[in-house]
């Protein structure tokens, strides 16, 4: 999958790019990330890029005329634009697993990353396809956002993690907090390990485990099992716990 990144801070992201999973992913072909520098695209001799607002006001927003140039020289222009261009923003929609299965199915994705007051409202209107937030709150640009989204994504691409049913188990991904997790020592500091994972029947372990995401995403986020699939066990089991 490829990913292009347009932002006025091209150095925030090797070194998070160039780690762990994602360099792997990399190294292996199975994204591409490419990193442009706006600035690149300023016609004036100091490469400048943002502007006092009309009408007044605190901040600086962001010019359209080197937005416009960046993204049209590499994406192409309206219609033939060659991918969707998702600007990161605290008024986008709420960014969550199952937009990120949706992003997962594109083969190649644009992020715009704001920076300063804003960005012209002309670049929302006619350049951009997308809006997505990571959550409600600001912060002082789309980099860290743009980070998230493509790790977020990429981890759903097939041959990414090492456990190809990874990504399936985590939260969120089945509309439910994940189990808990344990590892060796089977004890530790007087804390053991839950019996029923070193019994070695798998249906009993698969079924402790669903409980568990019931009851943990009962007392953290309730919120989510109004809308998770359940079956009559599953139903039947939060009644206990009721």
């Amino acid at each position: 999958m490829e990913f292009d990144v347009f932002t006025l801070l091209p150095e925030v992201f090797p070194p998070y790019l160039e780690s762990s999973i994602l360099q792997r992913a990399h190294q292996r072909g199975l994204i591409d990330v490419r990193i442009h520098n706006i600035r690149d695209w300023a016609s004036d001799r100091h490469h400048v890029t943002d502007d006092v607002p009309y009408g007044g006001g605190g901040g600086m927003v962001m010019k359209p005329e080197p937005v416009f140039a960046a993204v049209e020289s590499v994406l192409g222009a309206g219609p033939e634009a060659c991918c969707p261009l998702i600007l990161l923003t605290p008024q986008g929609r709420v960014f969550n697993q199952t937009i990120a299965y949706e992003l997962s199915r594109q083969p190649r994705l644009a992020l715009l990353c704001g920076r300063y007051e804003g960005i012209d409202e002309r670049i929302r209107e006619h350049l951009v396809t997308d809006e997505v937030s990571i959550g409600d709150y600001v912060l002082t640009g789309g980099e860290l956002p743009a980070l998230i989204l493509i790790d977020a994504v990429s981890r759903l691409l097939p041959g990414v993690l090492g456990d190809p049913d990874g990504a399936f188990d985590d939260s969120h991904a089945s509309g439910l907090l994940e189990y808990p997790h344990y590892t060796r020592p089977p004890e530790f500091r007087g804390w053991g390990v839950p019996e029923i994972l070193l019994s070695g029947n798998h249906a009993q372990i698969d079924r402790w485990r669903r409980e568990q995401s019931l009851a943990r995403t009962q007392k953290r986020r309730p919120d989510l099992l109004e809308k998770a699939p359940l079956n009559e066990k599953d139903k039947q089991y939060l009644e206990k716990l009721n």
